[in-house]
């Protein structure tokens, strides 16, 4: 994760960046009852773009990633904001112990591509939801390759929905259901493509 420590300074810099969380969060407010009580869960925080643009929806949220660099920047931006509601831990659950706490809320925003086995995931993130929680993952359609730069590794170079919907339902999840959410678009060479973001919405069954 160096590579992320690296770039956590200038993380919130990118207009992109920033505009991808506000959006998927206006798609995750629209799609789901979120109230005042409800606990969550953001896995792959980064520096909190999306959490801070659903803070003021929700009782709490943790804040989780193995990035400490990401980790660092996020502590400032909560001190600086005086949020009281938001908790950052560094946690990697292919390798940690699982928390004890339950959420009523689990979400990701690109973040399920790095992990290496993202059924396996799937599977802790049901764990780790209430009954009746949701889960919320963002994330790229299948793509060429192209996305990332050449000779990056533990990458998937993004999921088709279907299967994706197969691995939720057997993690336990049901009523999974996706919708578009973002185009990222990208210098590629000498051109410019678009990469498309969905939102996979799941309740723990």
């Amino acid at each position: 994760m160096t590579n992320f420590d690296d770039r956590a300074k200038d993380w919130d810099a990118d207009p992109m960046k920033v505009n991808r969380a506000k959006t998927v969060a206006q798609a995750i407010r629209s799609a789901l009852p979120l109230t005042a009580a409800m606990s969550a869960l953001e896995y792959g925080c980064g520096t909190g773009l999306l959490s801070f643009a659903l803070q003021s929806d929700l009782k709490h949220i943790t804040l989780a990633d193995t990035s400490q660099g990401m980790l660092d920047v996020l502590g400032e931006k909560i001190a600086a904001a005086g949020v009281s509601n938001m908790r950052p831990q560094r946690l990697d659950l292919s390798t940690d112990p699982m928390p004890a706490e339950r959420f009523d809320l689990t979400y990701s925003l690109m973040t399920l591509h790095h992990i290496p086995d993202p059924q396996d995931m799937l599977q802790k993130f049901h764990a780790l939801l209430a009954p009746g929680g949701w889960l919320c993952v963002a994330d790229l359609d299948k793509e060429d390759g192209t996305f990332h730069p050449a000779g990056t590794t533990n990458i998937h170079t993004g999921f088709e929905r279907a299967e994706l919907q197969q691995w939720a339902e057997e993690a336990g999840f049901k009523q999974v259901k996706f919708s578009a959410a973002f185009e990222i678009k990208k210098k590629v060479g000498d051109a410019e493509k678009i990469f498309p973001v969905f939102l996979m919405i799941a309740q723990k069954a």
